[in-house]
């Protein structure tokens, strides 16, 4: 008999990532590298953004106050492009030809555009008045040296990519990426393209878990397929051991039945138990524990079970990792029914279910009407999935639900 009660999501998901350790391994990565990394230490700009005042249009840098009566003329005395300033200075009734993005000479406080002026012989005639300081990028107007811009915890994304380049940062230090062994488990498993028994399934849940660890930011490690016996699973967790994974996840056999071997032999091999059973659908037999400094998650065999426990626990687990602050971070958002739903029973359930705008402004969920936990062909089709309170009276279609939207659905 089991004396506690299974733990609710929240309940398992902070056990979980309260173990992770807030210092985290850093290494040096090159800028070119550091996309989808997270930053483990406040980034300061190398230099001023932009080092001196700029130009934001094409046209001719003036002095706004030789421009205040019309008309007027204007000598050309030369050039400034960028990368090619012009080095003298503005003096009165003087003017340069400016491109965008060019160096603004000495003397000047103000740029004509070249659609308002009039060009002959060495003359531009300005059709029409400027203020002091129009179309004109003073320096610094992006950040200044010594700024600091990007915060440790930050998600490296194509925009901080580029912001770090602009600071002149050629090389970042980022959290190391966790490495997750993954252990599929079972006799009736056999590797895509392999020859299939009778009895046998392909394995595909090792795949999609490895496609969830890299999504979030992790390293995965495929551990193979190991036979229903203590003697293969021991293998199994030693080559994790080998392989320094932080997190070893296991795929199936981890109910009660005679074939269920995966947490006595992970008990046997000295794992502390922290829980194994949670109050969801899909997915309530789920093994947590440690094993010296590896975390341990053991996902059902279900593949929708293992996919769906795995955006709830192993991803943040692999963020967490990763050093996002964030990890933990509620990550559901407002819908509305598009069906009416039954009352449900005391599990938190998860429906896989499609998404559509709706008369409120909010998306409109609308489950399929299989749930079955080895439809992946419905996974597949899904966008999100709805959340149901365990215990939730029956909801007709406009209630206001929870979804979490899953990765990469369209």
């Amino acid at each position: 008999m089991n004396a506690l009660p299974p733990l609710s999501v929240a309940d398992a998901r902070a056990r979980i990532l309260t173990e992770v350790a807030p210092d985290r391994p850093i290494e040096i990565v090159p800028l070119a590298r550091a996309l989808g990394r997270t930053l483990a230490k406040d980034l300061a700009s190398r230099r001023t953004q932009p080092p001196k005042a700029v130009s934001a249009m094409d046209g001719y840098a003036v002095r706004a106050a030789d421009l205040a009566e019309l008309p007027v003329k204007l000598r050309r005395i030369g050039e400034s492009a960028a990368g090619h300033g012009f080095s003298g200075r503005l003096g009165a009734r003087e003017t340069v030809r400016i491109f965008t993005g060019a160096p603004v000479p000495d003397g000047a406080d103000a740029i004509l555009i070249q659609e308002d002026a009039r060009a002959e012989a060495g003359l531009i005639e300005p059709l029409r008045s400027v203020g002091e300081g129009a179309y004109v990028r003073p320096k610094g107007l992006d950040f200044v040296e010594g700024e600091v811009l990007l915060l440790r915890g930050r998600h490296l994304g194509p925009n901080e990519i580029a912001l770090a380049a602009a600071m002149n940062h050629a090389e970042l230090a980022v959290t190391r990426r966790p490495r997750v062994g993954i252990l599929a488990t079972g006799d009736e498993l056999v590797a895509p393209g392999q020859n299939i028994g009778a009895d046998q399934i392909v394995a595909s849940n090792s795949f999609a878990v490895a496609a969830l660890v890299e999504s979030a930011g992790g390293e995965p490690i495929d551990l193979g397929i190991a036979a229903d016996s203590f003697e293969a699973l021991e293998t199994g967790v030693r080559a994790a051991r080998d392989v320094r994974a932080d997190v070893l996840v296991t795929l199936g056999g981890a109910s009660v039945g005679d074939h269920d071997l995966v947490k006595p032999a992970l008990a046997k091999e000295g794992m502390e138990l922290g829980f194994w059973r949670i109050a969801m659908r899909p997915g309530k037999p789920l093994i947590h524990g440690r094993l010296g400094p590896m975390t341990i998650l053991g996902l059902p065999g279900n593949p929708v079970s293992a996919i769906v426990a795995g955006l709830l626990f192993l991803w943040p687990l692999v963020r967490a990792l990763s050093g996002d602050p964030k990890a933990g971070e509620e990550a559901s958002e407002p819908a509305v029914l598009g069906d009416a739903v039954s009352a449900n029973d005391g599990r938190q359930d998860y429906l896989r279910a499609t998404l559509a705008p709706s008369a409120t402004g909010l998306p409109a969920a609308r489950p399929f009407e299989a749930q079955d936990s080895s439809l992946l062909k419905v996974l597949a089709q899904a966008q999100c999935l709805v959340i149901r309170a365990p215990y939730a009276p029956a909801g007709k279609a406009g209630d206001p639900c929870r979804i979490i939207r899953l990765p990469g659905a369209r």
